[in-house]
């Protein structure tokens, strides 16, 4: 990989889009090296991912004007199907990801952290969808997910005027969950994975799979999505764990790490 960093501590993977000289710019290589890694996860082991960008500055910048200056209409279509594919398998990953945005996460960038679960930011963390001032429009689900995150008239406006915001507004209309100082932002991200890594495994994945899935049709056909997805977290030995030490009154025991089964 040269422009994937990945490393596990514990039952929590970090994912660094390492290419800082370029701003953390997405290319065809980082897109492959990305989607690669995703697949190379262990998910036996791994229970949350955090993904980020090297260096202070940057989240990701965007995805590299350089080498899509020079695109036709049918590359142009194609390459955006790239990166559609890659960020729709971080979306319906197994297990959940959190998006640390330690600088700028304009374009791509802003697209692939509204691909994760959770996003936090760095105080200097700066989002936006600039395509429209590049004369194209957002192509790897910029139109779709900030419109699901933040409402219609609020992404039309991003869209249209291609204004970046800061951290604190970001967080005002709900596109990031917290806003920290950029030193404690990596630490907090640590915090919260190792917190749902504590969970049930299988119960997390069944949330996630839950809501990706209800969002996407009307309610009567999400909840029997839920209905399946409860019923399926049943006889297994996390069930039969968490349940019993819950109504263990005496709490005799120490609370042992979920298993994944």
């Amino acid at each position: 990989m040269d422009f994937i960093l990945y490393e596990v501590n514990g039952a929590v993977g970090t994912i660094t889009i390492n290419r800082e000289k370029a701003l953390n710019a997405l290319n065809s290589q980082v897109l492959e090296e990305l989607d690669a890694t995703l697949d190379a996860v262990d998910l036996d082991a791994v229970r949350c991912l955090i993904l980020t960008g090297a260096g202070a500055k940057c989240f990701v910048a965007g995805a590299d004007i350089g080498e899509m200056s020079t695109l036709t209409k049918a590359e142009g279509e194609a390459f955006g199907k790239k990166g559609n594919d890659v960020f729709r398998k971080l979306e319906t990953f197994p297990i959940p990801v959190i998006a640390a945005v330690n600088g700028f996460a304009l374009g791509g960038g802003c697209e692939l952290a509204m691909s994760c679960d959770i996003r936090i930011c760095a105080e200097n963390a700066v989002f936006g969808q600039p395509e429209v001032g590049l004369g194209i429009t957002p192509g790897f689900g910029g139109t779709q997910r900030l419109a699901r995150l933040v409402g219609a008239g609020m992404a039309k406006q991003m869209i249209y005027t291609a204004r970046n915001i800061k951290a604190d507004e970001a967080f005002r209309i709900g596109l990031v969950n917290a806003v920290y100082p950029a030193e404690e932002l990596m630490a907090q991200a640590q915090k919260m994975a190792g917190g749902i890594a504590k969970n049930a495994p299988i119960a997390v994945r069944n949330c996630k799979k839950a809501i990706n899935e209800g969002l996407d049709v009307d309610m009567d056909k999400a909840i029997v999505i839920e209905e399946k997805l409860f019923g399926d977290c049943f006889e297994t030995e996390d069930q039969k764990y968490g349940m019993a030490f819950f109504l263990d009154k005496n709490k005799e025991k120490v609370k042992e790490p979920f298993k994944n089964c």
